[in-house]
């Protein structure tokens, strides 16, 4: 029995996606074949496309004809290990996949043979990588020291070694006529490459992520685990259909497969156990996109290869609240309730989030997805994800035209919301959206922010949570929370007694209590002096938020018997102080209890906060003069 199933016992974790594997294999259930869509050969599908989504992906490949593929450098890789920067390599590791996926996708699309060379050229480039893994990521386990260069003779399975043995795999799938008519040996060098870096790494060893006991998953184990797979069930079909290639001279395919679809879901059931039966996603909305939507992907390549065998599952009450999670935390356009490492603005939903839906049968899901997929159509394939992953391009050109049809009016569905797991708590009306935090800090991705709210008025940022700068490495490490934006005097927080908030799961809200709809108002109020750390154990510090739905007011009030506090507010908008009254955009905050002690400009010049934010942020600092603090919202 593996060592993920016997721990999996003595930690008594429920093993539901494990047993739904066992069931089908131990009644000898067959493989089925993995044909997600159409090849590029397979020419009727392609053509029915519309022509401006057809033109849209050939523009995007004719980008890079002719392309150059930035060289990587061993300096490249080893700048990580001694400056921290780790955006350099990224920016050109990132770019030739990006250019490769955007070459195939528009040689799919036309079927000219116009973009192969350029296609051949990415896919040796890749091929002659000597890691595929990220430098921060260079390492055998979990908070170990990252080696400074890479181990070509025992590669590094993470995110983006995954994700790129998908990337080749499905190239393979794809165009493998087109590929064989040129050389025998494209093919023969992809299949090579992943079954030393990618299938026999997975099968031999085990990584963190994998999951083992009671150790924590995050959004790593869905991520690794649905390009795994994609990876191998990709290359097994093209190896089917040119009955060429290498041999796999170590495994029998079925049997391969069998041990992938077990192993696959053992890691399934590790990530699922750190999640609340309320399927809040502690590392934010655009993680949601690795972890929930990853789930699915992975559950989706299963279903196909054994016939519906996890099907089920998708209707288990876990999965379907982790699904509509990112329908509750969305605000309005592009804007998310955001914390932790999350960006307020987090990508639109689209075909992934659409598919979770269907899968999962929830209307209210589909419809969120399809009208913010209509309300950003011209920035089809800007995500990221879709940047860097193929096999979610051709998801979205062969799902676009379902999606943008769906339209199925479902009465409203209630997105007022309290999340207990992580303490999430979520209200709002016509006029204002509102997020209170509380839990603790010892969120994946976490910020120092237990009690911290965020506001939105009009579907415009009010009060807000920054986000994090471009990651470091110092990000991820025990200086993490040197980083200011971290620190709770960076959120809607107090300092008490010249003290910010500590890390860790000790530091968190206590007495917690929520009311939702009641009376026309929703509320949540806690005790706050858990999360810091005070010297006098008795002191209290005592915070509720109240959004009156009637009346279109929120009130704050904090009560608390320390004599030394300094309420921080970070605003959108520069604010205007007049006396007991602060104008942020066109929301008007008046306070008693306090007064005004400073405001700060909080400059954003770092890259990644640029993209969430147009301008630079606020900081308002008031001194409290009494023992209780009043705010109210208009």
């Amino acid at each position: 029995m593996p060592s993920q199933v016997k721990t999996a016992q003595e930690e008594n974790i429920e093993m539901r996606f494990l047993e739904a594997a066992e069931s089908f294999l131990s009644k000898g259930g067959m493989l089925l074949p993995f044909c997600p869509f159409p090849t590029a050969s397979q020419r009727e599908a392609y053509d029915k496309l519309p022509s401006w989504l057809k033109q849209k992906v050939i523009s995007m490949g004719e980008a890079f004809l002719g392309y150059s593929y930035p060289p990587i450098h061993a300096t490249d890789f080893m700048a990580f290990g001694r400056t921290g920067n780790r955006v350099a390599y990224e920016d050109v590791y990132f770019a030739r996949r990006y250019a490769l996926n955007s070459l195939v996708a528009a040689e799919c699309v036309e079927y000219q043979g116009r973009f192969l060379d350029d296609i051949i050229n990415g896919i040796f480039v890749i091929c002659e990588e000597s890691a595929w893994q990220l430098p921060p990521h260079n390492s055998y386990a979990r908070s170990q020291k990252q080696l400074i260069l890479p181990d070509c003779t025992r590669p590094v399975l993470d995110l983006f070694a995954c994700e790129t043995g998908a990337g080749l795999a499905c190239i393979s799938y794809l165009l493998p006529e087109q590929l064989n008519m040129v050389s025998p040996y494209i093919l023969k060098r992809i299949d090579y490459e992943l079954q030393r870096r990618i299938i026999s790494p997975y099968l031999k060893e085990h990584f963190w992520w994998m999951g083992r006991g009671a150790e924590p998953m995050c959004n790593w184990t869905p991520w690794c685990t649905q390009n795994v797979l994609l990876t191998f069930f990709l290359s097994a079909e093209t190896q089917k259909k040119m009955q060429g290639g290498i041999e796999y001279p170590l495994y029998d395919m079925e049997e391969t497969g069998r041990a992938m679809i077990q192993k696959a879901a053992a890691s399934c059931d590790y990530f699922l156990k750190d999640y609340g039966e309320d399927g809040c996603c502690d590392e934010g909305a655009q993680y949601y996109r690795h972890a929930g939507l990853c789930l699915d992907g992975t559950a989706n390549v299963l279903n196909q290869v054994t016939g519906g065998a996890f099907t089920e599952l998708m209707e288990w009450t876990k999965v379907k609240n982790i699904a509509s999670y990112i329908f509750h935390v969305h605000v309005d356009d592009k804007y998310y309730f955001n914390f932790a490492d999350c960006s307020p603005i987090a990508g639109r939903a689209g075909v992934r989030e659409y598919l979770f839906g269907k899968h999962t049968k929830q209307p209210a899901l589909m419809q969120f997805a399809a009208d913010d997929c209509r309300a950003a159509r011209d920035m089809l394939f800007a995500d990221e994800s879709h940047q860097l992953n193929l096999f979610y391009r051709l998801q979205t050109i062969f799902c676009y035209e379902e999606l943008l049809a769906y339209d199925a009016p479902i009465p409203q569905a209630e997105r007022d919301i309290y999340y207990p797991s992580v303490g999430l708590f979520l209200t709002r009306n016509e006029m204002f959206s509102l997020a209170v935090k509380a839990g603790d800090n010892n969120d994946s991705h976490n910020h120092n922010d237990v009690g911290s709210l965020t506001l939105y008025k009009n579907g415009q940022p009010i009060l807000v949570d920054i986000g994090v700068e471009s990651y470091t490495r110092k990000t991820f490490s025990a200086d993490r929370y040197s980083l200011w934006t971290l620190q709770s005097g960076y959120h809607n927080l107090p300092t008490i007694e010249g003290m910010d908030q500590r890390a860790g799961a000790d530091y968190r809200a206590r007495q917690v209590v929520t009311s939702m709809n009641q009376n026309g108002k929703s509320s949540i109020s806690m005790e706050l002096s858990g999360a810091y750390p005070l010297d006098a154990p008795t002191c209290s510090y005592r915070r509720s938020v109240v959004l009156d739905k009637t009346t279109n007011c929120i009130t704050l009030t904090d009560r608390t018997d320390s004599r030394n506090v300094i309420l921080n507010f970070i605003t959108y908008e520069e604010p205007c102080v007049t006396g007991n009254a602060i104008q942020v955009g066109t929301a008007r905050l008046t306070f008693s209890g306090a007064s005004l002690a400073a405001v700060e400009v909080l400059p954003i010049t770092d890259q990644r906060l640029q993209m969430a934010w147009d301008h630079d942020l606020y900081r308002i600092r008031l001194q409290m003069t009494d023992t209780e603090f009043h705010m109210s919202i208009l």
